[in-house]
């Protein structure tokens, strides 16, 4: 069937080139459409609730609002987590589904669940969902600087370029950070109030029923008139002119009783930068599954264009792009110089330049067979998708063709087209097979989830196409070149170099042959030594990428105040600028205005900008730096420090709900007893060598002002518990009454107590009530009012409460780490009933990735046995050529070990490149020992020739395999930290291979050859 396939492209060749153009067509308008990104989008399919809840502290945020969402969401299909956060006007409940259900079904479910909670929530309290985006798609920030006042900086953002950059196509959404946010504040005086007798509600009530526009239509004729009643405020002085009540025909207007002006409304956070205080931050949002490169381009563009008042200025401190642009440069280069080192090793070998030239076109055009399967899959072009395609590796089985065809070309005798189409029949069955093969090696690859699957689906997507692109072309347009090409004018050239190694080879094949059983030991013995060494090579989750910037997390003691955060950030900023690496600073504090995340006010997050690595004047490695900072910012006390990237940072929070390699997490319902047990832990993290930046989460130790209201005096006097609600409402807060339309722009109105009677318990005390019968009553006198101490966060995963003791890993392997604090842990902490202990972080990627792996490892082997015995019908012959992968192993890990490589995720899928490639050689050499003993060979002479007549194209396959990697595993830019180990595999795996197949496999052949009579 296959020949005949073969023969009909050869004797029909237009169908081939018509079928080489679509490819190429097809290929060229998928690279045209393919968007760009630095990493395939990691983060797992969730979908964030976010319930703003004014003046509710942690557990009353928790028990009104968290806790009825989080009942309302549970039990939804193909639900894999539910998290949540509550904080001090903040609830946060992340919903994580299944990678296959599609986002807007997913936030449509949850609407609809939502509706209702809605009647069992507070009064006023609206959740909603969370900007269709992933951690990756906050991919530009800025900051607003300028001379003009924080307000107006603020107001800039807000009513213009933030409106502006939301029209830009690819933006969600563009969020806000830092900055005073003008509200209109009616500060009333409780004195006038009782002076005059109006009760708070009657002056909420007046307030908002004069500001109201009224109207409708009359008809007059034949004319329609619009009516226009014009009632609604248009500044402050329009507010204080607001009759609140009359006094025999005197009015008393709000500016009687309240002094109105402009104010901020209150903070839950701020940004600093350049240790030069307090500026305005903006962060572009990306729509899910945008093209990243491109939606930077033109929120650039958009940025260019603004006309702002003279001195502003939009500074950007954090743009994907330079990751984007950085890893696609390195994957580009790595490409180019390994595309460049197969050549020459084909012009080399082939000795031909037409042939060469063949081989080498087939490259270009299977990368667009790739592109074409990744326009078809959604894939995106970025380090995990093209860094890992291996140009030798592609051109495989075009090698094997091609180098059957020069072989047979040299022999001479019959016609050129016929020993063309021979050479094809030759081959094309090991071809297919050995193809097929690397193809299948890759299809476990697919069966990875989590976030392991999400990273490693889009290499084998493109790899598959890409091999897919390459058998089509070896079969039929490497032949059908070959006869266009070299049938006529082929000139025979002596390639006496390559005969004098195929001499030197079988002679040391003959030798070896009397030595055998010594060279099979000494073989088992090495192989040996690699497994029990891999056991005990270090282990970890993924290399991190090198985003070209730090990003230090702070944590200051919980209960700070805003202006003391910014104080310390301030000082953390001016120690950081003393290092000359550094290019700027930018610290944001709390949380933004739509809290898409949910730091308090005590956390940072400090975005370190670098100068290029060619400007370093004291330092040569990131590592090195960020030792010396943590060193510098030691001197800062109350802080905790952790070094991270900021992508890395999003991803971690996102994914895991943690922002460290490891985390521990214990779950249990007294916040008290977690605490303890966390300190427990805390302790034992600390004395595991490794651990840096160990913190655990603060879950209590808040100072609160608790005001416990006597029910039975209140009675007394007529009033409710909505009373002393309402005032502390207004006095804690304020309460938004209404809002002032200025053209575009939403201002809103808030009345509130002025800040002398906010400033401790003495002076909420004396807030006045007024009651029904015109009594006058101190709060003091109907609450109990006392100092106590909160939860600062309340942190629940499915249901249960949790407390995270987290910690990175510096200076060893973070398997190795992950054990003996697990050992530790479980030997020095004890549990109460109740309690549980589970372990997250990268830590937790990396279980679930072994785990998985120890599953599709297997099945891979069982594909390429299935497949060996199609292709040899001899249970025998597959176990022979099976021997390949367990010693293509012995060079992986050895050259893991020769370059201090851990084992990780990276280096894994390696192995899993690496087997496919080792059975092709296998395969070849096999195939052709087999053919000469149909001929009727001796079984000694047909192992010898036939090793002989396939020493070329084995050395081929394994030196363009080999170089082809050899730029991913030899570079130092931005994103070789992913690529190296598995490169390093591949390289080392490919060297061990192939000397078995060269050496080890003649020798055992006799032993598996269905007829062993004439052996030896």
């Amino acid at each position: 069937m296959l020949n005949r396939l073969i023969d009909s492209a050869l004797d029909n060749r237009w169908l081939v080139w018509l079928g080489l153009v679509c490819l190429i067509v097809a290929g060229v308008r998928a690279l045209a459409g393919l968007p760009i990104d630095a990493f395939p989008d990691l983060t797992n399919n969730q979908v964030v609730i976010t319930t703003e809840c004014p003046a509710m502290g942690p557990a009353e945020v928790e028990a009104q609002v968290t806790f009825p969402i989080e009942t309302v969401v549970m039990g939804l299909p193909k639900t894999l987590e539910i998290r949540s956060v509550s904080k001090l006007g903040l609830s946060m409940v992340s919903v994580v589904f299944d990678d296959g259900v599609e986002t807007y079904f997913a936030r449509q479910v949850l609407n609809e669940r939502l509706q209702s909670v809605r009647d069992r929530l507070p009064a006023g309290i609206e959740p909603q969902l969370g900007p269709v985006a992933t951690a990756f798609g906050e991919i530009y920030q800025y900051t607003v600087e300028g001379p003009l006042p924080a307000m107006d900086l603020k107001t800039l953002h807000e009513w213009h370029i933030k409106n502006q950059l939301r029209t830009v196509p690819g933006v969600n959404d563009v969020n806000t950070w830092g900055g005073e946010t003008r509200q209109y504040h009616i500060e009333v005086d409780p004195a006038a109030l009782l002076r005059y007798g109006v009760p708070l509600k009657d002056l909420f009530d007046r307030i908002q029923g004069n500001n109201e526009n009224c109207g409708g239509y009359i008809e007059r004729g034949p004319e329609q008139f619009i009516v226009r009643g014009l009632g609604r405020v248009r500044n402050a002085a329009d507010l204080e002119r607001i009759v609140v009540m009359a006094r025999q025909g005197t009015p008393v207007l709000l500016r009687d009783v309240a002094r109105v002006h402009a104010g901020p409304m209150p903070r839950y956070g701020a940004v600093t930068r350049d240790g030069k205080g307090e500026v305005v931050s903006g962060m572009a949002i990306m729509l899910k599954g945008e093209n990243g490169k491109e939606v930077i381009e033109r929120v650039k563009k958009r940025i260019a264009a603004f006309q702002l008042p003279e001195g502003v200025q939009v500074r950007p401190f954090y743009d994907q792009s330079a990751v984007i642009d950085a890893t696609i440069r390195t994957v580009t280069v790595n490409l180019v110089e390994g595309g460049l080192l197969v050549v020459v090793v084909l012009v080399l070998f082939l000795g031909n330049l037409k042939a060469a030239l063949i081989v080498v076109a087939v490259i270009p055009v299977s990368m667009l067979a790739g592109f074409t399967g990744m326009q078809w899959f959604g894939v995106s072009a970025n380090l995990m998708s093209l860094g890992a395609i291996d140009f030798g590796m592609i051109v495989d089985g075009a090698v094997v063709m091609m180098e059957n065809t020069m072989r047979r070309l040299h022999e001479g005798g019959e016609d050129p087209n016929a020993r063309i189409r021979s050479a094809a029949h030759e081959v094309a069955r090991p071809i297919l097979f050995g193809v097929a093969i690397i193809i299948a090696v890759y299809f476990p690859i697919f069966l990875l989830e989590g976030l392991e699957g999400r990273m490693f689906r889009p290499m084998a997507v493109t790899v598959c196409s890409a091999l897919l692109g390459s058998l089509f072309l070896a079969l039929f347009v490497v032949p059908a070149a070959a006869q266009a090409a070299l049938a006529r004018g082929f000139k025979e050239r002596g390639e006496h170099w390559f005969e004098s190694l195929r001499m030197h080879y079988q002679s040391v094949l003959g030798v070896l042959f009397r030595v055998r059983m010594l060279v099979v030991a000494t073989a088992l013995a090495v192989l040996v030594v690699a497994v029990v060494s891999l056991s005990r090579i270090g282990t970890e989750f993924m290399p991190r990428l090198d985003e070209g910037s730090i990003l230090v997390e702070t944590r200051k003691l919980p209960g700070i105040s805003l202006t003391e955060s910014v104080a310390i950030s301030n000082g953390i900023e001016k120690v950081l600028t003393g290092f000359p690496e550094i290019a700027g600073i930018v610290t944001k504090i709390g949380r933004p205005d739509f809290a898409t995340e949910a730091m308090g006010i005590h956390q940072g997050d400090v975005y370190v900008l670098l100068k290029p690595y060619d400007q370093w004047k004291r330092f040569h490695t990131k590592a090195e730096l960020i030792e010396a900072m943590d060193k510098a910012l030691a001197g800062i006390p109350g802080v905790a420090y952790n070094f991270t990237q900021p992508m890395a940072m999003r991803l971690d929070e996102v994914v895991s709900g943690v922002k460290a390699d490891l985390a521990i997490k214990i779950f249990g319902e007294d916040p008290v007893r977690l605490e303890a047990l966390g300190e427990d832990t805390l302790r034992v993290l600390n004395a595991v060598p490794g651990a840096a930046d160990v913190q655990m989460e603060l879950v209590t130790g808040v100072p609160e002002l608790t005001i416990d209201a006597d029910r039975s005096v209140l009675a007394r006097y007529g009033l409710n518990i909505a009373d002393v609600r309402t005032v502390l409402d207004m006095t804690v807060g304020g309460a938004k009454v209404s809002e002032v339309v200025e053209g575009q722009r939403r201002v809103d109105v808030v009345m509130r107590t002025p800040d002398r009677m906010r400033e401790d318990a003495e002076a909420l005390r004396s807030l006045v009530l007024s009651a029904p019968g015109g009594e006058t009553v101190r709060l003091g006198d109907v609450a109990r009012i006392r100092r106590t101490s909160g939860p600062n966060e309340i942190v629940r995963e499915n249901g249960q409460r949790r407390i995270v003791v987290q910690a990175n890993v510096r200076g060893r392997d973070l398997g190795g780490f992950a054990e003996e604090v697990r050992r530790r842990v479980a030997s020095q902490v004890k549990l109460p009933p109740g309690y549980s202990i589970d372990y997250g972080g990268q830590f937790e990627n990396q279980e679930r990735a072994t785990r998985r792996l120890m599953l599709v490892i297997p099945v891979t082997g069982a594909i390429i046995a299935a497949i060996l015995y199609a292709t040899f019908h001899s249970v025998r012959q597959a176990l022979l050529i099976l021997l390949n992968v367990p010693f293509a192993l012995v060079g992986g890990v050895a050259a893991l070990w020769l370059r201090g490589l851990n084992l990780n995720l990276s280096a894994s899928i390696g192995f899993i490149a690496l087997f496919g490639v080792a059975v092709l050689n296998g395969i070849v050499a096999v195939s052709a020992i087999n053919r000469l003993r149909e001929e009727g060979m001796d079984l000694r002479e047909a192992i010898l020739n036939g090793a002989g007549h396939r020493l070329r194209p084995v050395l081929m396959t394994a030196l363009v395999a080999s170089f082809g990697f050899a730029p991913m595993a030899l570079s130092v830019s931005t994103g070789a930290e992913v690529q190296r180990p598995l490169a390093t595999v591949v390289i080392g795996g490919l060297l061990s291979s192939t000397l078995l197949t060269l050496f080890l496999l003649p020798l055992v052949y006799p032993w598996f050859t269905p007829n062993r009579i004439a052996k030896g």
